[in-house]
């Protein structure tokens, strides 16, 4: 069970709510309708507490469960203790989701403080929107725009001319400088955004900057996460497309254009220049070096090096990059040559 302090729980809701609310078919195993007060992990789930199953690994945890009810694929349903009533769908994991954001819709969420701290420094040629919370110590510098019901944190920083679309959520001591970022957004603590891209000259005199004098553009509905840097242009600009998803620690240089609704897990480093078509999914701690493309709907697997191009719809891994199933084929291989190697020295 969450902790009150920190998350507000909502409902309770009925089985029959939860089920209209996931999109699930409800197999009830009482006479009446069960009313639910909480979700939990299937080991810690009690009376009156719903839980999922969406892995495999998990499945005596499922049999072994004193949930009420359980969120569950179809094809698990009849591992099920018998008193333990069923939410049935193909999607459990996005099914509990939908279950959670009911009974936690704040969750993760900036407290708002009801307007503008006073404590806060906000110029007077800034335009603020109507239903706008600005927190303690933040700055929003001369000319800069905050839509409706956008959220500042405490001690963060929005500068001079960047405009900020409806809705989006600023963490705390976060900063967002030459960029201009969309609606419901979401920039977590400790972000920066338009910051001085990495240019200059390499000359025995000495090296000289190169002015990075683009912007950052952030679409609609992007998430970035904590202490993630996304580096302003050096004359093109630096976009991020509609739905992409960001975790914490990503580096993207200069120029890089990220296309909608990809997903940079933690620590990926996209160069300068760089492009990554739509729906692209880098795992975490893997890199694409600069002035590359890397076409629609490609997967790069954890920790590899993406040194040239890639076609739409590939799946890479490895160092440099190769196909995935190339990859997975020489490390098996690698594999049983050394350990035929120790068995020779033995």
């Amino acid at each position: 069970m969450a902790d009150q302090n920190f998350f507000h729980r909502s409902g309770p809701f009925t089985l029959k709510e939860l089920a209209g609310i996931a999109g699930a078919e409800l197999l009830l195993r009482t006479e009446n309708d069960i009313l639910i007060e909480d979700v939990a992990p299937l080991q810690a789930a009690s009376d009156g507490q719903v839980s999922f199953l969406d892995n495999k690994k998990y499945l005596q945890a499922f049999r072994d469960t004193k949930a009420a009810a359980c969120i569950v694929a179809p094809e698990f349903k009849d591992l099920a203790p018998d008193t333990v009533s069923l939410l049935v769908t193909s999607n459990p994991y996005k099914a509990y989701a939908l279950v959670t954001q009911a009974f936690y819709p704040e969750a993760g969420r900036i407290p708002r403080e009801c307007g503008i701290s006073p404590h806060a420094h906000v110029a007077d040629t800034a335009d603020i929107g109507e239903g706008c919370e600005i927190a303690a110590g933040a700055v929003i510098e001369e000319g800069a725009v905050l839509g409706k019901a956008c959220v500042v944190g405490a001690n963060a920083v929005v500068a001079r001319n960047v405009e900020v679309g409806s809705g989006t959520v600023i963490g705390p001591n976060a900063s967002l400088e030459y960029c201009r970022v969309g609606s419901g957004c979401q920039i977590h603590a400790g972000a920066r955004i338009g910051t001085r891209g990495f240019g200059f000259t390499m000359d025995p005199d000495g090296f000289l900057d190169v002015p990075q004098i683009g912007l950052v553009l952030i679409g609609d509905g992007v998430e970035v996460g904590a202490n993630t840097t996304i580096d302003r242009g050096a004359g093109p600009d630096t976009i991020i497309g509609d739905g992409t998803r960001i975790d914490n620690q990503v580096q993207v240089g200069h120029n890089a254009k990220v296309g909608r609704n990809c997903v940079l897990v933690a620590q990926v480093g996209v160069a300068g220049s760089a492009e990554l078509g739509d729906f692209v999914v880098m795992a975490a701690k893997s890199g694409v070096a600069g002035h590359i493309k890397i076409g629609t709907g490609s997967q790069v697997a954890a920790k590899s090096g993406v040194m040239k191009s890639i076609a739409p719809g590939q799946k890479i891994g490895g160092h440099p990059a190769i196909p995935l199933r190339d990859w997975l084929k020489q490390s098996a291989y690698l594999n049983k040559l050394v350990k035929n190697r120790g068995n020779s020295d033995d």
